[in-house]
């Protein structure tokens, strides 16, 4: 694991993008096609500000999934992460190979996540941009977190500490307005990307950053898993990085 350090969120999300864009390339150039995961929430702004502004990314030959959704939100909603992809990155890159989206409210979830993992089976995955919650969670998946199972997408109840975040970051007007289900990304499916670029600012990640970067590898602190992968980069600024032995 690699740890990156930058004084403000600007200089580290363009450093963030400037990373993950090196693999798309590189994956490109080797096979003509790109495939890459992208997360939504307050800590990708900066990194999806920079990735779109990039202009020798041919985006013809990208195919993205993205981590998560909630269940029965409308995309119409402030806080779905579909309305959230489509405004800030796909609306700003041209025309895309495709974009699998987590559809969370059609009306039979099990059935949603059987298609997603039907479709992403046929893809490996290059580059996956995600971050790390405040729970220490990747995706949904909050402590004590599975990281065994083997299915690509599945459904997961977050927990209060997730919820809070959500409320926190302005995505919804009190806590029960947070839906209680989502479908999300699984722990072996998003370590099974090549390259992992964690984008992760603010203050009150620190904690989690210190489990993910120096704590034991445990469901505990699910972003501890990134110990263990082969290419994982992560990118903080200095409130982030704070809790991190000098």
């Amino acid at each position: 694991m690699q740890v990156f350090t930058f004084k403000t969120t600007e200089e580290m999300g363009a450093a963030a993008a400037e990373y993950g864009a090196a693999a798309i390339k590189k994956a490109i150039a080797e096979k003509d096609a790109a495939t890459i995961i992208l997360a939504t929430g307050a800590s990708q702004f900066e990194m999806l500000k920079s990735l779109v502004a990039l202009s020798d990314i041919d985006w013809s030959n990208v195919t993205v999934f993205h981590l998560d959704e909630y269940i029965g939100l409308p995309e119409t909603h402030p806080a779905s992460f579909r309305k959230y992809l489509k405004e800030r990155f796909v609306a700003n890159v041209p025309a895309l190979k495709g974009f699998y989206f987590v559809e969370g409210d059609r009306e039979n979830p099990v059935e949603e996540c059987q298609r997603l993992n039907d479709i992403i089976q046929a893809y490996s995955i290059d580059a996956a941009f995600v971050g790390i919650g405040e729970n220490g969670h990747l995706a949904f998946n909050d402590p004590p977190a599975d990281f065994d199972i083997e299915e690509p997408f599945i459904i997961v109840n977050p927990d209060e500490a997730c919820r809070k975040q959500q409320l926190g970051e302005g995505w919804f007007n009190s806590l029960d307005d947070v839906p209680k289900q989502a479908i999300s990304m699984s722990i072996k499916q998003i370590m099974k990307s090549r390259r992992l670029i964690v984008t992760v600012p603010d203050k009150r990640k620190a904690k989690a950053v210190k489990g993910a970067v120096e704590g034991e590898v445990s469901t505990m602190c699910p972003a501890s898993i990134l110990q263990t992968h082969p290419d994982c980069t992560l990118f903080l600024n200095t409130e982030s990085a704070s809790w991190l032995m000098k």
